[in-house]
């Protein structure tokens, strides 16, 4: 039902703007299925060895309890686990090798989990590392929310030049106060030019191509998307992580991408 009331307002929205702009959506994952997610579009990263953060989590594969379709939406779940080591397990759900864009507006409507230890990420890597490992080939962060430091989201990118290992990282923060309670819509509009970043449709943030060379602007590759909740870690875990919250889940009602940002 959401995916036909979607189809008809694109419909609507082509009908006043006339032929030609029938081809703006390029992709939309509406979630109008049960199960696990569609493996033509998601694969997974499996596994707990930290991520390069020290987090605690253990991501599954095919593992409905962290990762499932459910009443049309995404459902990203973490938990207690004593199966795992470290005693956490969770998903992290990528397109890589399923779906990648270069120069895109892309949004991501989502509810997010609560409480200190969660790190929720809504993000994109390159499909090649033209220009090298991480950060040289970059990261675009279109949300990261830390429990600990509830209604502040971050948009961010990462580059050779700026990244977080230098404390030279290029982003800002907006407020969200009901972030675990309603469903924001988060959004970059990534352009030859420059990455705007978006919430509910409200600009907040601008990442320029000023001209350097790849060490401050790689963003001129293909990008997938992921998804995932990580537990604790250097970042998400800075005051420790709550023991009596979980589980935690973060919602996906749907993800679109248009070539150009729709009016």
């Amino acid at each position: 039902m959401k995916n036909l009331f979607f189809l008809l307002s694109v419909i609507l929205l082509l009908g006043c703007k006339g032929s030609g702009s029938d081809d703006n959506l390029i992709w939309a994952e509406e979630f109008d299925y049960e199960g696990l997610p569609d493996s033509d579009s998601w694969t997974y990263d499996v596994g707990d060895h930290g991520w390069g953060n020290n987090e605690l989590q253990y991501y599954t594969e095919n593992e409905s309890s962290n990762a499932r379709i459910e009443d049309g939406k995404l459902i990203i779940q973490a938990h207690q686990d004593s199966t795992y080591e470290k005693g956490y397990s969770s998903a992290r759900l990528l397109t890589r090798g399923k779906k990648a864009w270069k120069y895109a507006y892309i949004e991501v409507s989502a509810k997010l989990p609560y409480g200190v230890g969660t790190w929720p990420a809504i993000w994109m890597l390159p499909e090649q590392n033209t220009y090298g490992g991480w950060p040289k080939s970059g990261e675009i962060d279109i949300m990261e929310h830390v429990g600990y430091d509830p209604g502040v989201v971050h948009g961010t990118v990462h580059t050779e030049a700026f990244n977080h290992r230098k404390d030279t990282q290029v982003g800002k923060q907006v407020q969200v106060p009901d972030f675990d309670k309603a469903f924001h819509v988060y959004a970059i509009d990534w352009q030859e030019d420059k990455i705007d970043f978006y919430l509910d449709g409200e600009k907040y943030h601008t990442f320029e191509n000023t001209g350097g060379d790849w060490e401050e602007w790689p963003f001129d590759q293909e990008f997938h998307l992921i998804l995932n909740i990580a537990v604790g870690g250097d970042w998400g875990g800075a005051q420790g992580v709550d023991p009596d919250i979980w589980p935690q889940q973060m919602e996906v009602d749907y993800i679109r991408v248009y070539k150009t940002r729709p009016e």
